[in-house]
């Protein structure tokens, strides 16, 4: 910012490349007409557009499609889900609960920053190579700097179900022989035969370079990775919503490993005896 004469510039006035509404005439959308251009595409056309301002190929926009159907997963005992089954629970409106449950999706360990992490790492690690550093070399030393590698390892079990559904769509769909779905799968093999504790690669490591071979930067994948745990959300808030008020996974007090005073009687000023 160049201070208050930026802000000048700007008062009672907004440039824009993305688009405009005009009233009862048109709509343009980063440059073309969202009612003529758009009129036989499909959401997932415009939603990459609207994101990155480029067409895709049919294969690469079924490819996303698929990337959100794998991984929609309505089981409320996820993080995610867990926020939108309280909501529903709470009677809070749909839009509210699930709108908090994208928000904590945007989690350090899980969902929108490790994407981030993982596909930044493939780019990383591509042009590494490229300049002659050896695999095993990348691998070791992003370990030391960051003591995990994103997209490998996962809680719970090792082995990510979705990679076998995933890969063999990219397959069927002639989009599985990019250079990052390489790295990627040599980074897993490495992982797997050299070190203590194997590590198997997750989906997030598959779906970011899935993107990242169809062009997307970081910020873009992210983007495009926004709502894809949001088909499995709506039927949490919908169940925990449609059952008894309060009764999504309710804690006794008797549960609750309290290690404090004991019980204290009050005087009825308020203060205690």
């Amino acid at each position: 910012m160049r201070g208050p004469r930026e802000l000048f510039e700007h008062e009672d006035h907004w440039a824009t490349r993305m688009g405009k509404w005009f009233p009862g005439e048109r709509t343009v959308f980063r440059g073309r007409d969202l009612h003529r251009a758009f009129a036989s595409r499909q959401w997932m056309e415009l939603y990459v557009y609207s994101i990155t301002g480029r067409d895709f190929t049919p294969n690469q926009i079924e490819l996303l499609n698929s990337m959100w159907v794998y991984t929609s997963y309505p089981d409320p005992r996820l993080w995610n889900n867990r926020v939108a089954a309280l909501a529903g629970t709470a009677r809070s409106t749909g839009t509210l609960g699930l709108s908090a449950a994208l928000a904590v999706s945007e989690a350090t360990v899980y969902g929108r920053r490790p994407d981030i992490r993982a596909i930044s790492f493939l780019r990383r690690a591509s042009r590494a190579i490229s300049e002659g550093e050896t695999l095993a070399e990348l691998v070791d030393r992003e370990l030391r700097r960051f003591r995990a590698l994103p997209g490998y390892g996962r809680p719970v079990v090792d082995e990510d179900e979705r990679i076998f559904h995933l890969r063999d769509r990219a397959r069927e769909l002639e989009l599985d022989g990019g250079r990052y779905v390489a790295l990627a799968f040599e980074v897993e093999n490495h992982l797997r035969l050299t070190r203590r504790r194997r590590l198997y690669m997750n989906y997030t490591a598959l779906t970011a370079a899935i993107c990242a071979d169809m062009g997307f930067s970081p910020e873009e994948y992210y983007l495009v990775a926004y709502p894809v745990f949001l088909s499995g959300m709506i039927p949490c808030w919908l169940e925990a919503n449609q059952r008894g008020e309060g009764t999504f996974l309710p804690i006794s007090c008797r549960r609750v490993a309290y290690r404090g005073p004991g019980q204290r009687p009050w005087c009825s000023g308020g203060d205690p005896l």
